[in-house]
């Protein structure tokens, strides 16, 4: 039993180190679950099934829910339409900058008589 609780130790500090230095927020929120995962096992390791039920539910449960409400609300975590639109004004803006956009030479007509 020592060994795999060294096991669990080592993935806990692996798992510290990797939050610290991803860059994706999201992926930063994932391995923060992990972590509160594997601190639970080690708390029923170590005879504590208290600490690790409430590890799990405010570690892994109620902390990672509001760290995805909060990349919702601040648009960090973007859907795939989302992010497909985000290229398409990207792409507008590049094309009205360079000049190709719905500019040309031609006078536009009012499309009514005068």
């Amino acid at each position: 039993m020592s060994v795999f609780l060294f096991i669990l130790l080592g993935f806990l500090v692996a798992c510290a180190i990797s939050v610290s230095l991803s860059k994706n927020l999201l992926n930063s929120i994932l391995i923060y679950m992990s972590y509160s995962l594997v601190a639970s096992v080690i708390w029923i390791l170590l005879e504590s099934p208290d600490l690790a039920i409430t590890e799990a539910a405010v570690g892994a449960g109620i902390t990672s829910v509001l760290f995805f409400v909060t990349l919702k609300k601040i648009h960090a975590m973007m859907g795939e339409a989302d992010e497909e639109l985000k290229k398409q004004e990207e792409q507008e803006v590049l094309r009205m900058e360079s000049g190709k956009g719905e500019e040309s030479d031609e006078p536009k007509s009012s499309g009514g008589t005068v």
